[in-house]
């Protein structure tokens, strides 16, 4: 999946100081919480690492080596293993707008369904308006409480879809 010289592929142990600082700085700008966020979870820190069984992926936004997003999935920790999690999906203000979002969200989606996923979940921050669309036009329904145990306690949006 290419444009302008853009790819999204599978991240790689090279990657891992680049999507922590997109990560990261996604917090300050849209006023996130720190605690109970991505933001403190230790596998920021370790991406690549974090994302190494086959039962989970993580993507990134790749422009000629500059990595400027990402997102991926895994088993919903605490949960059915039907069930998993849209997790870390973050990108830099270079690439906001223009439709990586979307396709990144594609993509998840699609490895959901490949790796035999029934539902998919997604927690967020009420701050971003723009990704809580994207993900009610991919059909996702608001639930009123968290599911599983994701540690991820500042995060008051939570939606789940059937695969």
């Amino acid at each position: 999946m290419s444009n302008n010289n853009i790819i999204i592929r599978e991240i790689e142990l090279g990657d891992n100081a680049q999507i922590e600082q997109v990560i990261r700085g996604c917090f300050p700008e849209f006023k996130i919480p720190l605690e109970g966020t991505a933001y403190t979870d230790p596998e920021t820190k370790r991406m690549f690492e974090s994302y190494q069984n086959n039962n989970d992926v993580y993507y990134v936004v790749d422009l000629k080596g500059e990595i400027l997003g990402g997102g991926g999935l895994k088993p919903l920790k605490g949960y059915e293993a039907t069930v998993c999690e849209i997790q870390k999906m973050y990108f830099s203000p270079k690439v906001r707008g223009k439709g990586y979002g979307k396709l990144m969200f594609e993509k998840c989606m699609e490895s959901a369904k490949v790796l035999g996923y029934k539902q998919c979940y997604l927690e967020s921050a009420p701050q971003l308006k723009a990704a809580i669309h994207i993900y009610e036009q991919f059909g996702f329904k608001h639930l009123d409480a968290p599911l599983g145990s994701t540690g991820h306690t500042a995060c008051a949006v939570w939606m789940i879809k059937d695969l």
